[in-house]
């Protein structure tokens, strides 16, 4: 990544800054300021903190590149993805139809505090049999819809959940460490904008339990128009991460579990790595007959 942004912990308060070929320097603004701003004036305040960048990193841990900003996340996006969702499902028409219908799926995701960052543990609900990672291009989208910069997102799923009635999405989608983003944020005029490759390992044990890959050309909607339809009557002052789709779905006998290693990545955006962990539990602590 030849220039990113990063989120920082450092002591008790956050900040942000900028990475540029292994030399950091730190910006006066927050996220939320910068996507308030026109994207060229963005620019310039990044390019400037690019420009004073020496020495090691300002902060002592890497936070989700996220502070204000709510994720929310297209569905259905990739031909692999519609047949995944028929394959979970006993409504395959339903996924058919809004495939190819001009009306994305889109939905929310994640408010900016459940967000967790690179090396953060994601998770899995404990009343879900059959879970995956889904790997993604993130959109980091300004107040005014212009693509401020790129990276990457892990949507955790429960196909279990989902399948038994698409009515469930929200409980299959929306949940604690379901929505993992980073490593960090990629400036969109200091990369192509794609197609972008997209690798996906789980790891179990030491070795590798499952791999696949996808690149955004598969997509069967373009960036522009899934934002243009998230913006159609919502704002966003602080901006907003949009989640793209998944290209790489396992098949049906393979489910993550905890403990296991969860590698996604990107040559221009990075890698993004989380753990595995249960959340939750069965029976909503309820005791069973």
């Amino acid at each position: 990544m030849p220039i990113s942004l990063h989120h920082l912990r450092a002591g008790n308060a956050s900040r942000w800054a900028v990475c540029q070929d292994g030399e950091w320097g730190e910006l006066d603004s927050t996220l939320a300021d910068l996507l308030a701003l026109p994207l060229d004036q963005a620019r310039a305040v990044v390019e400037a903190a690019a420009r004073e960048a020496r020495g090691g990193m300002p902060g002592e841990e890497a936070l989700p590149p996220v502070d204000l900003q709510e994720v929310w996340a297209a569905g259905v996006t990739y031909l692999r993805s519609r047949d995944g969702r028929k394959e979970e499902s006993g409504h395959g028409s339903l996924y058919d139809d809004v495939y190819d219908s001009d009306r994305p799926e889109i939905f929310f995701k994640s408010s900016p505090w459940r967000v967790v960052g690179d090396r953060d543990a994601v998770g899995i609900r404990a009343d879900s049999g059959w879970d995956v990672p889904e790997a993604e291009v993130g959109l980091v989208l300004n107040a005014a819809r212009d693509v401020f910069g790129y990276t990457l997102a892990n949507d955790m799923s429960s196909r279990s959940i989902e399948g038994e009635n698409p009515l469930y999405l929200p409980q299959a989608k929306i949940y604690d460490r379901s929505c993992a983003v980073g490593p960090a944020i990629v400036p969109s005029w200091a990369v192509d904008p794609g197609p972008f490759p997209i690798g996906l390992r789980v790891l179990r044990d030491g070795r590798e339990a499952y791999a696949g890959t996808t690149s955004t050309s598969a997509m069967a909607r373009s960036f522009e128009d899934l934002a243009g339809w998230l913006f159609r009557a919502l704002s966003f002052p602080a901006g907003v991460v949009l989640l793209t789709g998944t290209g790489v779905v396992p098949d049906a006998d393979f489910t993550a579990r905890p403990g296991d290693t969860i590698e996604i990545s990107s040559p221009a955006l990075g890698t993004l790595t989380n753990p595995v962990v249960a959340i939750g539990d069965a029976t909503g602590g309820k005791e069973q007959p």
